[in-house]
C-alpha cells in the first residue's frame, strides 16, 4: 500500500515538472526591475497624496476625516441627537469605508474633536478628549463619547440632494461620497497639515466671518486683486488668543506665492509685579512652557526670576504666573527674553498645497483657493438645483396625472374593478403616463376625499412656482450668485464668530546678552599645566596654593569679573574664548579645557586672559617675537578658536602680560642661557595678529637645534620689582638692579649671576 502511494506521488510531481516545462515565458509580460519599482514607488506616492495626507479644496477634508464624518452621519449622530461610544463610530469607519489601523482612525477623529486644534471642530466630544498641554493624553476610544457638532451640517446637509458623486467602497458592497458638498471652504477654516511622498501641506486655519466676506466680494468683483481680498482676510485665525506678530508684508507674500511662516507669540498681563501669560501660540503646550523656563533657572540663566506657578484651570485654562526677583526687574524685557528662548514665541509654516478639482495636488495663493472653491460651490448648487428641479418635474407630473383620476373618480373606480390589468386601461382612457397610473393604483382610499383634491391643487401651484423659480436661477449667472451669496452669509451668522488671534505689529523678540543675565562678580580663572580650568570667587585668591591633579601644576591666573569672557591662548598660538560664568567651581579641580574648545593636536594652553575689551596684552613666542594686542581682537566665535600670533617652525607660543600703562610698563624677558632683556613696552607695535617684531635676540642656530629659547617674561609696572626663581633659589631685583638689564629691543640681553641662569620663572610682586 505504501508503495503504491509512493508511486501516485512520483506520476503526480512529473506531471507537474512536464506542465511547467510547458509554459510559454514569451507570452508572460516582462520589464526591468528598474522600471517595475519605478512604477511601483509612483504608484504608492500617488495613493499616499490623493487617499491619505492631502486635502481637497472642495470639503477641506482627508480621506479618513470625510469618511469619519459620513460615517458619524449615517450612525445618525448628528447634534440634536444623542452621544455614542467613539469605538462604534471608529469600527464603522474601518469596516465599511476605511481599513486601516483603529488607532490612526481614532487619533483623526480626536483632533477633529479638540477646540485647541480645530478652529470650527467638526466632532463633539464628551470624556476625556485631550488638553491644550498634552493633546495625546485623550481617553481610549472605548471611553469616550461623540457626536457631531452644528457646524457639521455645513458639510452634511446638502449630501442627499445630488450633489455629490457616489464611489464604490474598498470591497465593492457599499458606496460612499467621493467629495462632501461643503457649504462653506472649510480647506481655509479649519487647515490642516500633512506629509505625503515628496510632498507636505501646512493650510493655517482662517476665520468664517472673513473668509465668507472674502468669498462674497471675489463673486461681486471676479477681477479683485489680492490686495483687496486681503482686506476681508487681513491673516490666519488660530484657536488661541495669542498675538500673531508677523508683518504684514509676510502676511501678504504667504498669500501671493502660497509658502511662508507665520509667527505667533503669547499673551500676558502685569498683575501685582508678576507677570501672567494668559494665551500660549497654537499648540504649545503650558507645562512645556514651564519646563523650559525652569531649565534656564537651574542652569542659572536667568537671574532675574525668582519663581514659577501655574494657576490654570477650567475658568483660566491658561494662567502661567512669573515672578520676578524684584521690582527692579523689567518685566518686558524679561518676557522679550524668554519669547526669543522658549516657545513662548513660535513660527508656523505654510504651504497651501492642496487636492483641486481637476484631482492633482499644487500650491496655490489665497486668490487661486477662493476662486476655484467658489466654483466648486457653484457646479455643487447647479446640481442641487437640478436634482431638485427634477424632483419638483417629477411630483408635478404625478400631481396632474391624481387630478385627472379625482376629476373622474367613478370612471377610475369602475376600471379599476373591472380590468384584470387596469394600469394599460387608465393610460390609453385618460392618456397618462405609466408614472401617472402607477401611482393612481398606489392611492389609499382614505385620499379619495374632496379634500385632497385641495390639497393637491394646492401643492401643485406651489411646486409650479419653485420650479419656475428654479429655472430662472438655472438660467441667470446674476441670481445663481445672490443665492450663493445668501447661503455663505446665512453659515456666516450661524457658526461664525469674531477673530480670537489679533493681529499686532511687534518687532521680533531678541534674547539679553548672556552677560546681562549673569552678576557681574569678582572671579579668579586659574589654567593648570595640564589645561585644566575654573574659577575661584573674588580676587584674593593665591593660585598656587590651590590643590591639582597629581602631576600637575599651576600654569596660569587671570583676574575679572564672571561677566567678562575668558579667552586662552595655545601653544600654537590660537585663543579661544569661553564664557567665564559657566567655568567650573574653584572649590574642585576643574575640567579639561579641550572638552570646550578643539585645539590642534599636540598643542598645550600657555596663557588666559579676562577684562575689559581694549585691555592690553603682550603676546610673545620662544623664537623672541612678539607684539601688543587689544583682548576685544582676541574673541573667538566658535569652538576652532582663530590664529593671533605666528609662532613659526622652531618656536612656540610663550604666554601672556597684561600692560598697566602703555607709556610707562617695562618687558623683562629671558632666554634659557640665563640672558635678561628689560625693554620699554611703548617701543612695541599694537597689532592684531601676525608674528609681530624682534624682543630678544636668540641665535637662529641655537633656535632651530632648541639649545637656546626666550623661556619667560613679564611686564613690570611702576615700583614693582622682578623676582627670578631658579629651582630653589630666588633673587629680587629692584628698579635700580634692573636698570643693568635695560637695552633696546631685539638685543641680547646681559647675563645673570651664575647660579640664576636657568630661570623658571620671571614673578612680578609688589613694593
Amino acid at each position: 500500500m505504501a508503495g503504491k502511494k509512493k508511486t501516485a506521488r512520483k506520476s503526480k510531481s512529473k506531471a507537474v515538472v512536464e506542465k511547467t516545462a510547458e509554459i510559454d515565458f514569451d507570452s508572460i509580460e516582462q520589464m526591468p526591475l528598474k522600471d517595475f519599482t519605478e512604477k511601483a514607488y509612483l504608484n504608492y506616492s500617488m495613493y499616499v497624496i490623493l487617499d491619505r495626507a492631502l486635502p481637497h479644496i472642495g470639503d477641506g477634508l482627508k480621506p479618513v476625516q470625510r469618511r469619519i464624518t459620513y460615517a458619524m452621519s449615517e450612525l445618525g449622530l448628528s447634534a440634536s441627537s444623542k452621544y455614542k461610544k467613539s469605538a462604534r463610530t471608529v469600527g464603522d469607519v474601518l469596516g465599511k469605508f476605511h481599513p486601516h489601523g483603529d488607532s490612526a482612525c481614532y487619533e483623526a477623529m480626536v483632533l477633529m474633536a479638540q477646540p485647541f486644534s480645530y478652529r470650527y471642530p467638526i466632532i463633539d466630544g464628551q470624556g476625556n478628549w485631550g488638553s491644550q498641554d498634552d493633546p495625546k493624553s485623550f481617553a481610549a476610544m472605548r471611553y469616550t463619547e461623540s457626536k457631531l457638532t452644528p457646524y457639521a451640517q455645513a458639510l452634511l446637509s446638502e449630501l442627499e440632494q445630488g450633489t455629490v458623486d457616489w464611489v464604490p467602497n474598498f470591497d465593492g458592497s457599499l458606496r460612499e461620497p467621493s467629495l462632501l458638498p461643503a457649504r462653506v471652504p472649510n480647506i481655509l477654516l479649519n487647515g490642516t497639515t500633512g506629509i505625503a511622498v515628496g510632498m507636505a501641506t501646512d493650510i493655517p486655519p482662517h476665520n468664517l466671518r472673513e473668509v465668507v466676506s472674502a468669498c462674497i466680494h471675489l463673486l461681486d468683483n471676479s477681477k479683485s486683486s489680492l490686495a483687496d481680498l486681503a482686506r476681508h482676510i487681513p491673516g490666519p485665525d488660530y484657536p488661541t488668543d495669542a498675538e500673531i506678530i508677523s508683518p504684514k508684508t509676510e502676511i501678504r507674500n504667504m498669500y501671493e506665492t502660497g509658502h511662508g511662516s507665520i509667527r505667533m507669540r503669547a499673551r500676558y498681563v502685569k498683575e501685582n509685579g508678576e507677570a501672567v501669560i494668559i494665551a500660549l501660540p497654537h499648540q504649545v503646550s503650558g507645562g512645556k512652557i514651564l519646563e523650559q523656563i525652569a531649565g534656564q533657572m537651574t542652569a542659572k540663566k536667568l537671574p532675574m526670576v525668582e519663581d514659577l506657578r501655574d494657576e490654570s484651570d477650567h475658568e483660566n485654562p491658561t494662567r502661567l504666573v512669573i515672578v520676578p526677583r524684584s521690582n527692579r526687574i523689567n518685566i518686558d524685557e524679561l518676557m522679550a527674553h524668554l519669547f526669543a528662548t522658549t516657545d513662548l514665541e513660535r513660527t508656523y509654516r505654510v504651504n497651501l498645497n492642496m487636492i483641486g478639482t481637476d484631482g492633482r495636488p499644487r500650491v496655490r495663493n489665497l486668490k487661486e483657493i477662493l476662486s476655484e472653491w467658489l466654483t466648486f460651490r457653484t457646479n455643487t448648487v447647479r446640481r442641487r438645483l437640478e436634482h431638485r428641479l427634477e424632483k419638483v418635474t417629477d411630483r408635478l407630473h404625478v400631481l396632474e396625472g391624481l387630478l385627472i383620476a379625482f376629476l373622474n373618480i367613478d370612471e377610475v373606480i369602475a376600471i379599476i374593478r373591472r380590468e384584470d390589468e387596469p394600469k394599460p386601461v387608465l393610460m390609453k382612457r385618460f392618456r397618462i403616463s405609466d408614472r401617472q397610473a402607477e401611482s393612481i393604483l398606489e392611492l389609499k382610499l382614505r385620499h379619495l376625499a374632496k379634500l385632497e383634491e385641495i390639497k393637491i391643487l394646492t401643492e401643485q401651484k406651489e411646486l409650479a412656482k419653485e420650479r419656475e423659480t428654479i429655472e430662472k436661477t438655472l438660467g441667470s449667472k446674476q441670481r445663481m450668485k445672490s443665492l450663493i451669496k445668501t447661503e455663505l452669509t446665512e453659515d456666516a451668522e450661524k457658526y461664525g464668530d469674531d477673530r480670537r488671534s489679533p493681529i499686532v505689529s511687534r518687532e521680533a523678540a531678541q534674547a539679553m546678552d548672556e552677560t546681562a543675565l549673569v552678576s557681574a562678580e569678582p572671579v579668579t580663572v586659574v589654567l593648570s599645566t595640564k589645561g585644566w580650568i575654573r574659577a575661584a570667587k573674588g580676587h584674593d585668591v593665591d593660585p598656587l596654593q590651590m590643590n591639582y591633579k597629581a602631576g600637575d601644576a599651576f600654569r596660569d591666573a587671570a583676574r575679572g569679573r564672571s561677566t567678562e569672557p575668558s579667552v586662552f591662548l595655545d601653544s600654537t598660538g590660537r585663543v579661544y574664548t569661553v564664557t567665564t560664568h559657566s567655568l567650573p567651581s574653584a572649590r574642585g579641580l576643574g575640567e579639561p579645557l579641550s572638552g570646550r574648545v578643539n585645539p590642534p593636536d599636540g598643542a598645550t594652553f600657555e596663557g588666559v586672559m579676562i577684562g575689559k575689551p581694549d585691555d592690553l596684552y603682550v603676546v610673545a613666542s620662544t623664537s623672541g617675537y612678539g607684539f601688543v594686542t587689544r583682548l576685544a581682537d582676541l574673541y573667538a566665535k566658535n569652538k576652532n578658536g582663530k590664529s593671533m600670533l605666528n609662532t613659526g617652525k622652531f618656536s612656540r607660543a610663550l604666554g601672556v602680560s597684561k600692560i598697566t600703562d602703555m607709556e610707562t610698563d617695562w618687558l623683562a624677558l629671558v632666554s634659557s642661557e640665563g640672558h635678561l632683556l628689560v625693554i620699554d613696552v611703548a617701543d612695541l607695535p599694537v597689532m592684531a595678529k601676525g608674528k609681530g617684531i624682534k624682543l630678544l635676540n636668540i641665535p637662529s642656530a641655537k633656535l632651530k637645534t632648541g639649545e637656546e629659547y626666550t623661556s619667560a617674561m613679564a611686564v613690570i609696572t611702576g615700583d614693582q620689582k622682578l623676582r627670578i626663581q631658579a629651582g630653589k633659589r630666588h633673587v629680587t631685583l629692584s628698579q635700580t638692579d634692573l636698570e643693568h638689564y635695560m637695552h633696546e629691543r631685539g638685543k641680547r640681553g646681559r647675563k645673570l649671576p651664575q647660579g640664576y641662569q636657568k630661570v623658571d620663572a620671571l614673578v612680578v610682586v609688589d613694593k
